[in-house]
């Protein structure tokens, strides 16, 4: 049976006065498998606990509007969303001071329109949570999220990752572009999804605390990016929520006529902190055993007027009474009740400050405070219980005594192998401004002891817990925010180690023992192009494993490669000073007559090899065989022919010109080798070539003969010196 045609679809038809200066038709299949979506996140890998759907508990911010509040900000938030392009803004940004509820509204309205199959995605940035404090996976894990929200989108994505291939390791723009916009504007036309926003409105996008990313320069280019797509498209149905508080590189960016602002301080409402205390008053009543008592013979508690003098002392910040709540009745090794601590709140000076310095003295006079608080404040991802106290070297229990107290502030899962997060970043940013936290401060120099213990980990042991993963990754990092830190800043310290060069001097004594110890340090600190295993291994004439073994333990240091062909390098150019520098570095010290060792082992040349290969003067590195780029000199270096180099005739004939006297055994020359040519190394290598012809004769057929060359330096003329021995034959 024939199929009857389609019915015709009028699109718009009220509208007029109004073109579409461009059109693109797009075919869309109408569902993705689950194979491909399988795939999709396979090759996207998404961040999973960056959306809406998080778990709060392990995830924060850990915020969501109590029912009844927040009603007017909402309401007028889906307002803006459900109103057409034609007529509306792209973007709203809602903006706010810390603690007043941000997170928790945009919460809400990824919520609310996810149930209205309108929500494209949700990202909540939060600061020191590795990937959702960086915008390194930010595009990827929206575009999973558009895959799986609007299927019809799903085969764009795929197409732009195939056609693409370095797609995933290109600019943040250009990911946005390919993964994002492009495959939800080719879904946006067909038909399921335009009849979708003709009849209930654009979609959603909701990015929270834009403010906590830590790539600024990423999100100035994100912000400007993103006004620029929707200035070329001005129909496409898509909006942007973005929450932040106001910084100087995202309002700068933000304010813009493409822009809707919304100050949440313009929407708080008193009734709104007053109906959430209530609230959580009445639940902590029913399950405190202490209050259920105290409201039996009392009555409701607190009495009104103390909820009405607390509420009016809080302010408009959600935050600071969700805070000044969790202190008044959590329980702590005090002997007061929520009862005695009610009227203490009242005295505290509005804001965090006063709140994070009385809860913090809880557990100020437990042992390890300190190393425990700075730990929470400097470490770059949040770590479970058990894994904080294996890297600080100390027994959970030690820790859990101190962090018990400091539940209003510091988040404390139900187990210890999931993460401690603070309630709020503002936390971090108190411990780490000394003007505010006083003697609650945690100095940057403290990431010199956290580089300590990470490095602890580095013994060549399978990282198999959290902290050993956690010391094995992020090592460097601490080194980085320790070396960037001003000299005044450096300390004194007063944990072990005391010093940067200490630090070094500890690790290096790990593998000072260890064979060949003082030759491979020898050859990796000078050196201005890096080195592989391989390469270290030929020059000193040893075992690869050799060179590991010492490397193995030195990886705080220095980056050991996982394959034996990658450069090895140092993890930061203060080792290179450290080493370099005898009034630091000591016992570690690496002369530098030590290059006279590297170039007698780099210029000692088998004269068989040396002669068996043709034509000399076209490949002389061939014939050579140089084994890397020679540090000859003290602090010069000189550039051996790169392998292989292929000389046309012209060049052929000027380095035929003026050959070395291969009857001389000594040249001396006023040019440094620093600043030696091409030519200058071509007729070196010429020289070498004639005095290896000239030695053969006297060893007989079948001789091995080796050839060594000595530079050094006397006045202001470099010295060559070469010499031509037979091989002592095997016995």
């Amino acid at each position: 049976m024939a199929q009857s045609p389609p019915a015709q679809v009028e699109i718009l038809p009220n509208a007029h006065n109004f073109q579409i200066g461009e059109q693109n038709n797009y075919i869309v299949k109408e569902s993705v498998s689950s194979n491909d979506q399988a795939t999709l996140i396979q090759l996207l890998q998404p961040i999973l606990d960056a959306s809406h759907t998080r778990d709060r508990e392990t995830s924060p911010p850990n915020s969501a509007c109590l029912p009844g509040t927040r009603i007017d900000v909402i309401r007028t938030i889906v307002a803006w969303a459900d109103s057409t392009v034609l007529w509306n803004t792209h973007v709203l940004w809602l903006h706010g001071y810390v603690g007043c509820g941000k997170s928790a509204i945009a919460l809400e309205i990824a919520v609310i329109f996810e149930e209205r199959n309108r929500l494209v995605g949700s990202f909540f940035f939060f600061r020191n949570t590795s990937d959702r404090s960086r915008m390194t996976r930010f595009a990827t894990t929206l575009a999973c999220q558009l895959a799986a929200a609007i299927p019809e989108a799903a085969p764009f994505i795929e197409r732009a990752l195939n056609t693409k291939p370095g797609l995933l390791q290109s600019n943040l723009a250009a990911q946005f572009r390919h993964l994002v916009y492009e495959p939800f504007k080719a879904a946006a036309w067909s038909g399921r999804l335009l009849w979708t926003t003709l009849l209930k409105g654009p979609f959603l996008i909701v990015i929270d605390g834009l403010d906590e990313c830590e790539d600024r320069q990423d999100v100035k280019a994100f912000i400007d990016d993103m006004l620029d797509f929707f200035e070329k498209n001005p129909f496409v149905p898509l909006r942007f929520l973005i929450t932040s508080r106001v910084e100087q590189h995202i309002q700068g960016h933000l304010e813009r006529y493409q822009v809707r602002l919304e100050n949440l301080v313009n929407h708080c409402s008193r009734d709104d902190i007053d109906t959430f205390m209530r609230a959580c008053f009445e639940a902590e009543q029913q399950r405190n055993p202490i209050i259920k008592a105290y409201t039996r013979t009392h009555g409701d508690w607190p009495a009104k007027k103390d909820r009405d003098k607390l509420v009016d002392h809080i302010g408009g910040s959600f935050i600071f009474a969700s805070a000044v709540f969790k202190y008044i009745v959590d329980p702590t090794d005090e002997q007061s009740t929520p009862m005695d601590r009610l009227p203490h709140t009242l005295d505290m000076n509005p804001g965090l400050d006063t709140l994070y310095a009385r809860t913090l003295s809880r557990s100020q006079h437990l042992p390890h405070f300190s190393d425990i608080i700075s730990t929470l404040a400097l470490t770059f991802e949040p770590l479970p219980i058990i894994g904080m106290a294996e890297l600080l070297g100390i027994e959970s229990f030690e820790v859990v005594r101190v962090l018990v107290n400091l539940q209003a502030i510091i988040h404390i899962p139900g187990t210890d192998d999931l993460p401690v997060t603070m309630c709020h970043t503002s936390l971090r940013d108190f411990l780490t401004t000394e003007s505010r936290s006083g003697c609650f401060f945690t100095p940057p120099s403290y990431h010199l002891y956290l580089l300590y213990r990470c490095s602890t980990f580095h013994d060549g042991r399978q990282p198999d817990t959290a902290a050993a993963l956690y010391g094995i990754s992020r090592c460097a990092e601490h080194l980085e925010q320790f070396t960037s830190l001003p000299p005044t800043a450096q300390g004194p310290f007063l944990c072990f180690p005391q010093t940067l060069d200490a630090f070094y001097a500890h690790i290096l004594a790990k593998s000072e023992n260890v064979a060949h110890f003082s030759e491979i340090i020898s050859t990796i600190a000078p050196r201005i192009k890096p080195l592989s295993v391989t390469r270290i291994s030929e020059l000193l004439g040893i075992e690869t494993s050799e060179v590991v073994q010492v490397l193995v333990n030195l990886r705080p240091v220095i980056n050991v490669p996982d394959g034996d062909e990658t450069p090895v390098t140092m993890c930061h150019t203060s080792v290179h000073q450290f080493l370099l520098t005898e009034s630091r570095s000591r016992r570690f010290f690496v002369s530098p007559s030590y290059h006279l060792r590297s170039s007698y082992n780099n210029f000692s040349l088998n004269l068989d090899d040396l002669l068996g290969r043709t034509p000399l003067l076209r490949m002389v590195s061939q014939s050579v065989k140089w084994r890397t780029r020679s540090s000859l000199h003290w602090g010069l270096s000189l550039e051996t022919i790169p392998e292989p180099t292929i000389y046309d005739e012209l060049d052929q004939l000027s380095l035929l010109e003026s050959p070395w006297d291969p009857n001389v055994n000594e040249i001396r020359m006023t040019r440094f080798l620093s600043y030696w040519t091409v030519i200058d190394v071509y007729k070196l290598l010429k020289w070498i070539t004639a005095h290896a012809q000239a030695g053969m004769s006297p060893a007989g057929p079948g001789v091995p003969r080796n050839l060594s060359l000595d530079i050094g330096r006397e006045g202001d003329e470099s010295i060559i010196r070469i010499q031509t021995c037979a091989q002592a034959s095997a016995t």
